[in-house]
């Protein structure tokens, strides 16, 4: 796998943009790989906290989840405070007890629809995950197996929905490629001095 250690070090160099937190959006389509490279990256930045996108949607409010990110993580984090959310249990139906996510030096957030408008304004940095719709949503459903299939069918058309009404690949720093040896950074079609301080090159 590449070194992510020196894209870390330059998203750890950006000007916090989130209170005292360099916040980091992974967006891309569902079934992607967003999780797996988040991690990733999070363990190169020294175990930075990760707040996945699917804690704050629910069944019946797929991408309606903006208000609540915003009350219960980015108003708290741009004040320097702890956020505190409730995580959704996709099989009970039900949010579950509170979790705590301290303001970081850099955080992660992943989902999709992570670098949509209204969260852009507290990004540092939005990383794209590369990778065609139709291609990912059928590595999703294999991923999840057939008990899941009417729910992909709901998601694909919400996700479609979503992105055609307030996509996020257009404002994209770095676009990020799957290789067989790690992967590759690219730079997104977004240019701006944040995306010269994360990509001065593409590597393999």
């Amino acid at each position: 796998m590449n070194d992510l250690a020196d894209r870390a070090r330059r998203l750890r160099s950006l000007p916090p943009s989130c209170g005292p937190v360099r916040l980091i959006a992974v967006d891309g389509h569902a079934g992607s790989g967003k999780s797996t490279f988040a991690d990733r990256l999070a363990v190169a930045l020294g175990d930075a906290p990760v707040l996945r996108l699917d804690d704050l949607a629910t069944h019946e409010e797929l991408f309606a989840w903006t208000d609540r990110l915003r009350a219960q993580v980015l108003d708290p984090l741009s004040r320097g405070e702890p956020a505190r959310y409730a995580p959704y249990d996709w099989t009970a139906r039900r949010f579950g007890p509170p979790r705590t996510l301290d303001p970081a030096p850099v955080a992660l957030i992943e989902g999709v629809g992570a670098g949509r408008n209204a969260v852009r304004p507290f990004l540092a940095a939005l990383l794209w995950i590369e990778g065609e719709s139709e291609a990912s949503w059928e590595q999703g459903r294999r991923r999840d197996g057939p008990g899941l299939s009417d729910f992909w069918d709901g998601w694909t058309v919400a996700e479609h929905r979503h992105f055609a009404d307030d996509p996020s690949y257009p404002f994209a720093d770095a676009v990020i490629r799957r290789i067989p040896t790690g992967y590759m950074w690219l730079d997104g079609p977004h240019p701006t001095a944040v995306t010269s301080r994360i990509i001065t090159d593409s590597e393999a």
